[in-house]
């Protein structure tokens, strides 16, 4: 009986000290350092970044397969590097280059399922890769703590020393990578996952400060006063639209007709040369909502934004928005205007003009401000018109693919076609409007890749930037009561149509448009104004939210190509 009891025990034992657990260790730390090999072919790092890429993190995953005997309750400990890694890979299939930025967080937390579903659905080739890749990992380690297996001690001490001795030699990398490095912020910047884990304690902390824009802007003032009116009522009208790239629009020279009824027009004024100050929804649009600079970040919790600059001078405040409320600091501003109304799909944008008909047609007040944020070109293309809109074809939902190029730039021009439409109409019925003196003024919050290049780049919000994210469409129009009136700003608007120009000019050239003054609006900001500064440094602000010049965002000898093109001074 004795006998027969040690052989079932030395039996269990050699079970439970599986030869696959190993095996399975090993899957864990390798599948864990692709990224980093492929980062390596991506980034422009030093040599000694990419040796400290690759052994710094790879050192880690092994001493951590081994921390614990159960190898497999290891690997589910370290679920959150798998989705650090899974991400990245759709990243790096998605924009072709770049870590996880603090803005994908935020994109994440605020963009609605809709939006996440018209993505995921076509970049599904990377979805299932890394399906294939971490989701059989999961499953094993499971298995593994169901059988409660364990690394052999050999097996455990082996991978355990193997990943010190790399870690320890990763660590001897970072000093060179530091000495070479132009930024000095490497652990920071390019070791994959650290960088990750910093951008999402970033993105955290904006969404802190987002959350407690209600107290840190309390009591906040702009001291506004109007020096000038216009008799009558007056109806200003600031439109955001949604990835509208200059490339594409025919009032910068685009070969196809996507701005028909605009082009017909010669009343208005388009501004030729406008960057945004950030490739992404959630900070572009606070920052043309708001007065602060691109190097004031901090600022831009502490003051209050354009409706309430509006509010102080007596005007009724409209915020009608096409796209559906994101919790962060857009919906912040958007609260202080005095009425806030999101339309509910299908989302076209003539919807935005049928309620400024509605408030129009109902309402007694004679000082009127309208915001209308618009769902313009935003991804899936070709959901953002009508049918009747379809003339640049075939303009089906395809997957994110160089072959399907052509047909995906045909929903986008598309929608631009729309665009068209929808300013058009928006003009002719201010124009109709009796007795009143009316302004318009539209811009794009940012750019849009469409595989135009060799990079192959596709959609926007990207850490390091694109020519084709960055130049924006902006234009404005002024009624004929506003042209008799403020002569002066017509003629200095048509005067800045080619100065160089970013989207913090936009909050003080609607400001100026109504002749407001108060605290931290300046002239030289306004693009109506003969004051306006064409000599002054335009910044962008990268994922870390530092104001740096255009050249610093990643822009490559393909982008000023692009720039030289199309007159953008650099």
């Amino acid at each position: 009986m004795s006998v027969e009891k040690n052989r079932k025990e030395v039996h269990r034992i050699v079970k439970t000290r599986s030869r696959f657990t190993t095996l399975l260790t090993v899957y864990f730390f390798v599948a864990l350092i692709i990224p980093n090999c492929v980062l390596i072919n991506t980034e422009e790092y030093s040599i000694w970044s990419d040796e400290a890429l690759i052994l710094l993190p790879l050192g880690f995953y092994m001493m951590w397969s081994v921390a614990l005997r159960r190898s497999g309750v290891m690997i589910w400990l370290g679920f959150p590097f798998i989705f650090f890694c899974a991400f990245q890979i759709v990243l790096l299939y998605l924009f072709g280059n770049s870590i996880i930025a603090t803005d994908m967080f935020t994109n994440v937390l605020t963009t609605n399922p809709g939006e996440a579903n018209e993505l995921l659905s076509n970049i599904y080739p990377s979805v299932v890769l890394v399906c294939v890749i971490y989701i059989p990992l999961l499953w094993l380690a499971a298995r593994e703590i169901a059988h409660k297996r364990y690394i052999s001690h050999t097996s455990r001490m082996s991978i355990g020393l193997t990943g010190g001795a790399l870690f320890s030699l990763g660590l001897l990398a970072l000093w060179p990578a530091y000495h070479v490095s132009e930024s000095k912020h490497v652990l920071r910047d390019e070791i994959f996952p650290l960088n990750v884990i910093y951008n999402l304690g970033l993105s955290g902390s904006e969404f802190r400060k987002s959350h407690n824009f209600e107290k840190s802007s309390e009591g906040f003032s702009f001291e506004a006063r109007r020096t000038a009116q216009a008799p009558g009522r007056e109806v200003y009208v600031y439109i955001i639209g949604e990835a509208a790239r200059a490339m594409n629009w025919q009032l910068y020279g685009y070969e196809r007709e996507t701005n028909p009824r605009l082009s017909k027009r010669n009343d208005v004024v388009v501004f030729r040369d406008m960057l945004t100050q950030s490739n992404t929804t959630h900070k572009s649009v606070p920052l043309i909502l708001s007065s602060v600079a691109t190097d004031e970040h901090e600022e831009l919790y502490r003051r209050k934004g354009l409706p309430a600059l509006f509010n102080e001078i007596g005007f009724d405040t409209w915020f009608i928005s096409n796209q559906s409320p994101q919790g962060a600091m857009i919906d912040n501003l958007a609260h202080d205007a005095n009425h806030l109304i999101y339309i509910r799909s299908p989302r076209h944008d003539m919807q935005l003009l049928d309620e400024m008909r509605r408030v129009l047609e109902r309402t007694d007040e004679r000082k009127i401000l309208f915001i209308l944020h618009c769902y313009g070109s935003h991804f899936s293309y070709h959901q953002r018109y009508p049918r009747e809109f379809a003339r640049f074809l075939p303009d089906d939902d395809v997957a994110i693919a160089l072959k399907h190029r052509q047909t995906l730039v045909n929903a986008y021009d598309n929608s631009i076609l729309y665009t068209d439409y929808f300013l058009a109409e928006t003009i002719g019925f201010l124009e109709s409007l009796e007795n009143t003196s009316s302004a318009l003024l539209y811009c794009a919050d940012h750019g849009e890749d469409l595989i135009d290049d060799s990079r192959e780049r596709f959609l926007h919000a990207s850490p390091t930037t694109t020519a084709y994210q960055l130049c924006v469409a902006s234009l404005a129009w002024f009624s004929e009561e506003y042209c008799r009136t403020f002569p002066e700003k017509v003629e200095a608007a048509r005067a800045n149509e080619t100065a160089p120009a970013n989207t913090h000019a936009l909050f003080h050239t609607m400001a100026d448009m109504a002749s407001i003054e108060g605290r931290y609006l300046s002239t030289q900001v306004s693009l109506v104004s003969p004051d306006y500064d064409r000599t002054a440094p335009r910044f962008y602000l990268n994922d870390h939210n530092e104001a740096v010049p255009y050249p610093k965002t990643g822009l490559k000898e393909l982008d000023f190509e692009v720039f030289r093109r199309y007159g953008i001074k650099m």
